[in-house]
């Protein structure tokens, strides 16, 4: 019998985790890949348009937001695998119809196939399905992470694929992923003994009223929506302004390099200031109105070699630290007993963030030029900064689930009153069909010898 007071992984959590991290990262990857090469391949494709090409990089987004909520519930009824299994045979479809295509039309049906595959949510569930509380953040971060490492991979990978095997050949080495994604599921992940809803993990229907009415959770959504508008915009310009300052496709990634680990290096400190100083509101706003700067700047050295890396260094600097700091601005807002859906809503806003960013920044590009993309984000980012600019300093508060076993209908109430009057315990909810309580806690003033103390004697 595993120690269930033990806050290491179990060799079972371990392999779920590794092996649901592996699957969604080969999907993101496969989804970014096209990212830094798209635009220039379009050029040769028959049909295609500044606008068309905006839309092909951007629909995935669209089929995505679209149905990646859904999926997640269908998966609390005909069970999380079954879900994930046609989500990724729908990728790989996807991905086939896109290598084929000669022409952009067939194409952007190919990309819309790919983003069909949505599986975000049922991963996150079969993850709490397959693990223990006090280990399940660990494992939600550790898949987190991978959406940070495919993009950089893609953005590394991508040029030097297209100069091997071609873009065509991109579309079909994600249609390979994919199906290596079903084996990776069907034989390293766990099957669980039983499924279950997880509020933390995933959407409940119950708690999307009290997330979609929360306006500090809204401006986040707003956020995320408008940070992956002006990403995916940025990349219908980006590989052609590189292209017409002399640098071959093919040397792309030796600029992205650099400037992607220096972004990174230089995010630190502001992390560190944000979480260990109590400034989150001030970093978060300084790095909105940064990205508004970089957009600016990225327009105005166009024509300039290093000023435009410059600015790409900048753009990238902002880009991190606020895809870091978005995710547990959320945690920290949300309702406690409605984190999982504060996430799939979150989830959502940034896939039509993408959708909106490819089809307009396309559109712009068309009518306005490259100059007018950039112009484009600058604006989205000030807009944005002004929204954010209205949001409450978020408390340096964290989440905790805490295993109370069997708990009775009855006492459930006084049980909620207990946990709220422990220090440091700023939300209790006891849900009794799962036998948990959601924290959320003030890690500086918890007391954790008295939270210890309720939950040895729940009853």
């Amino acid at each position: 019998m595993r120690d269930k007071t033990s806050t290491n992984m179990t060799a079972g959590e371990r392999r779920a985790t590794l092996g649901l991290a592996g699957v969604y990262g080969f999907r993101m990857l496969g989804l970014f890949l096209i990212l830094p090469v798209f635009a220039l391949y379009s050029e040769g494709l028959h049909g295609s348009t500044p606008f068309l090409t905006g839309l092909a990089v951007g629909i995935y987004g669209l089929t995505q937001a679209t149905l990646q909520i859904p999926f997640g519930l269908l998966s609390d009824r005909v069970g999380r695998k079954p879900v994930i299994f046609g989500g990724l045979v729908l990728f790989a479809i996807g991905s086939v119809i896109a290598g084929m295509a000669q022409d952009i039309w067939l194409v952007i049906l190919g990309r819309a196939v790919q983003g069909s595959g949505a599986i975000a949510a049922a991963v996150m569930a079969l993850a709490a399905d397959l693990t223990r509380e006090e280990n399940r953040t660990k494992a939600m971060a550790t898949i987190g992470m991978t959406i940070g490492a495919s993009f950089m991979l893609a953005m590394l990978a991508g040029p030097v694929l297209e100069r091997w095997i071609g873009v065509d050949g991109i579309f079909w080495l994600t249609a390979l992923l994919a199906l290596v994604g079903i084996a990776v599921v069907a034989l390293v992940v766990p099957t669980p003994a039983h499924s279950g809803v997880h509020h933390d993990a995933e959407p409940v229907p119950a708690m999307f009223r009290r997330v979609l009415s929360n306006p500090d959770l809204l401006r986040l959504d707003f956020g995320i929506f408008s940070l992956h508008m002006i990403l995916t915009s940025l990349f219908l310009a980006v590989p052609l302004v590189l292209r017409d300052l002399g640098l071959p496709l093919v040397r792309h990634s030796m600029l992205y390099l650099p400037v992607m680990l220096g972004s990174i290096l230089a995010m630190v400190p502001f992390i560190i200031l944000a979480e260990r100083r109590g400034l989150m509101k001030q970093v978060f706003l300084g790095a909105v109105a940064t990205l508004a700067v970089a957009q600016l700047a990225l327009g105005l050295f166009a024509d300039q070699f290093w000023g435009f890396v410059a600015g790409l260094a900048l753009f990238f600097t902002a880009f991190n630290l606020l895809e870091a700091t978005l995710p547990s601005l959320v945690s920290k807002v949300a309702p406690v007993a409605a984190k999982g859906t504060a996430m799939g809503v979150y989830s959502t806003s940034q896939f039509s963030g993408a959708f909106v960013g490819g089809i307009l920044g396309g559109w712009v590009h068309q009518h306005y030029g490259l100059s007018g993309v950039f112009d484009m984000g600058a604006l989205a980012a000030a807009i944005w900064l002004l929204l954010a600019s209205g949001m409450r300093k978020p408390g340096h508060y964290s989440s905790r689930l805490v295993n109370l076993g069997s708990v009775q209908h009855a006492s459930a109430g006084d049980l909620v009153a207990r946990l709220r009057s422990v220090p440091g315990v700023i939300e209790a909810v006891v849900v009794v069909d799962e036998g948990v309580a959601y924290l959320k806690v003030d890690r500086d003033r918890l007391d954790d010898v008295a939270l210890d103390e309720i939950v040895a004697r729940p009853a």
